[in-house]
């Protein structure tokens, strides 16, 4: 049953990210190489820093299995009061999108935090609360996000829509209750808040 699973969440993400990787975008075309350089550009220009984050099965274990179609990411960092840092993240498409995203829309929402029907972590449920998924072979010992290209040890979990926009799980979290961890979005998501 694990083995059919895993197959399973695999093709699953395989499938979605195949699709993201070849859809067009209808702000600016299909990706290219000049608009991953425009969107790190605008990353930069925020305050953010661009990191090459790999989708990754089984983290918790010793053999983690590297899945194909890696992402840029736009991290924000911040020091917070406690002297602690904190992060967020948002995928480089969808922080330069100009159309709505369902990331950036859930982000701008601020909706509450229901706390029930979930196992797993707050940031993990509450994206499956507003329709997203940052599981990677569903809930299980297994573990599972995207990893830093430069550190297996650094895992993110980013919650991923329909639409293909990704968004750090913990960052709307927290975001939900006021809450902001590395940098506020508002002004820098391209794609203002409508509120």
């Amino acid at each position: 049953m694990r083995f059919s699973a895993l197959s399973f969440a695999c093709s699953a993400f395989a499938a979605l990210a195949f699709s993201a990787a070849h859809a067009a975008d209808v702000t600016s075309g299909p990706a290219t190489d000049a608009s991953a350089v425009t969107a790190g550009s605008y990353c930069r220009s925020t305050g953010g820093r661009v990191q090459l984050r790999i989708p990754t099965y089984g983290t918790n274990g010793n053999n983690p299995l590297s899945l194909n179609y890696p992402q840029r990411f736009c991290v924000y960092e911040s020091a917070r009061v406690d002297g602690f840092r904190s992060y967020d993240w948002v995928l480089l498409s969808t922080l330069v999108s100009t159309k709505p995203t369902l990331a950036a829309l859930a982000y701008y929402a601020q909706t509450p935090f229901s706390g029930t029907g979930c196992n797993g972590g707050p940031g993990s449920c509450y994206c499956a609360q507003l329709g997203g998924t940052d599981a990677f072979g569903g809930i299980t010992a297994a573990g599972g996000g995207w990893v830093l290209s430069s550190d297996a040890t650094d895992v993110l979990d980013a919650c991923v829509f329909p639409d293909m926009s990704i968004i750090d799980s913990y960052a709307l979290f927290y975001h939900s209750v006021g809450d902001i961890r590395g940098q506020d979005l508002n002004g820098r998501l391209e794609y203002p808040n409508p509120n």
